[in-house]
């Protein structure tokens, strides 16, 4: 997929999504969700490490996002900024004992982690919110010197496409360096690389961490996008999302997650206005993605455009 080609549909979609059918909302939850589920690629597509904790670093930046507003001072860019440090640093805490496990193990003890932050948040109610979430802060107008740019509608669309854009430069940049190599080379053979005298360890413990620092931007946007944060922003069932967003769209293609993010969006949005069981026909979708085209939709498409 060129990027020029996606960059255009990105800067234009306020403009033709409502001749689709949808909204502005719907494209700015599409980027939140796929800059999260890009985070969460550096490890999966990237390493090979499955992770089921993305949630937990996604849900702990709109909290700490929601707080900052609430008890700190009323600044947007100050909120995106703690939401995204506060991830980090709690992902670089936790990397050292995570990545001491692969497989099964590291994706177990990754649930473990953002279960034990999701309880934490459930039953901290006079600092949470507890089950019914945390209420009554609200996204702030941008200031630039003597001009205010309300955060409304199609302004925090680009708002969230400006952070998008940093986190893809980001990636982008870290991929086509010696460190993202590296990343790859995990994947591909571990202990091939230990030889090297390489310490694998220490480079996931970094992916880990970027991970994290990625979720936390996206989950501080996120609640701002909705004014609002709930506890299932963290459960596991969330980073099980995240990872069905990037095997659907491609979790080896840069712009996999992207796209994963927009079809889970966009038949989320779809099939739940039919049914309460649109799970169900994702999770089919889901299946059978899987099992004929394990290149994603994106890898799927880029076949096609080869024959």
């Amino acid at each position: 997929m060129p990027h020029v080609f996606v960059w255009l549909i990105l800067l234009t979609a306020p403009a033709w999504m409502p001749l689709l059918g949808g909204y502005t909302l719907l494209a700015t939850r599409v980027l939140v969700l796929a800059m999260a589920a890009m985070g969460l690629n550096l490890l999966l597509g990237t390493t090979g490490a499955l992770s089921f904790g993305q949630a937990a670093f996604f849900g702990l930046g709109g909290y700490a996002a929601g707080e900052t507003l609430l008890h700190l001072a009323p600044s947007t860019p100050l909120a995106l900024l703690i939401g995204m440090l506060t991830s980090g640093v709690i992902a670089a805490v936790l990397g050292p004992i995570a990545v001491r496990l692969r497989g099964i193990y590291f994706a177990m003890i990754t649930i473990a982690f953002g279960q034990a932050f999701f309880f934490i948040v459930v039953n901290w109610n006079s600092f949470t919110g507890g089950e019914d979430g945390l209420l009554g802060f609200n996204r702030q107008p941008l200031h630039f010197d003597t001009m205010t740019i309300p955060l409304h509608g199609v302004n925090y669309y680009y708002l969230a496409l400006f952070c998008f854009a940093l986190v893809a430069a980001f990636i982008a940049a870290l991929l086509r360096s010696p460190l993202g190599h590296a990343f790859v080379a995990i994947r591909e053979n571990e202990r091939r690389l230990q030889f090297f005298g390489v310490r694998a360890g220490t480079l996931l413990w970094i992916a880990f961490t970027i991970s994290g620092l990625i979720a936390g931007l996206a989950g501080s946007l996120y609640a701002l996008l909705n004014n609002f944060i709930s506890p299932s922003s963290l459960h596991w069932t969330l980073s099980g999302d995240f990872v069905m967003m990037c095997v659907l769209g491609g979790m080896r293609s840069f712009w996999g997650p992207l796209l994963g993010a927009a079809i889970y969006v966009v038949a989320e949005n779809t099939l739940s206005s039919y049914t309460d069981n649109w799970m169900s026909f994702l999770g089919l979708i889901f299946i059978l993605i899987v099992l004929f085209f394990p290149k994603g939709v994106l890898g799927l498409l880029r076949a096609r455009v080869k024959a």
